[in-house]
């Protein structure tokens, strides 16, 4: 089991009632999880801007039925293979699909996937959700 450490923070009365009020509508047990998460989060903003490798999830939403989006996309993400390691194909409703495509590699070629596939005509949404290796992270 880690060590944990016990450390003091200053902070008005105002900040910590938002604080407070925040991790409770989050559903957060406790205060030390809560900073944990905040602390995880700026280091993998961290990362991201370091250039190391990374993982994430860029999210697509279309309608399958628009000409030659589905042979675009598919393109796209074979011309990628090198940083794509999964994807996941969700029907919505008769329309509609939702694309989850995992990625890993350096920053800057997982951004240009995203912005190659923000230029294919016809996507209706386009998110990247960055996340970690988990490796430089305790």
């Amino acid at each position: 089991m880690p060590t944990v450490t016990r450390f003091s923070v200053s902070l008005s009365n105002e900040l910590l009632e938002q604080f407070d009020a925040q991790i409770k509508r989050e559903g957060c047990p406790t205060r030390s999880k809560a900073v944990g998460d905040l602390i995880r989060k700026s280091l993998v903003e961290i990362e991201w801007h370091e250039g190391g490798e990374v993982a994430g999830a860029i999210v697509l939403v279309y309608d399958h039925h628009k000409p030659d989006l589905v042979r675009k996309l598919t393109g796209a993400q074979h011309d990628c293979h090198d940083a794509i390691i999964s994807t996941q194909h969700i029907h919505l409703d008769h329309d509609n699909c939702l694309e989850i495509v995992a990625v890993r590699g350096k920053p800057r070629m997982i951004s240009a996937i995203v912005q190659r596939l923000k230029a294919v005509k016809g996507l209706k949404h386009v998110s990247l959700a960055a996340g970690t290796t988990g490796r430089r992270l305790a």
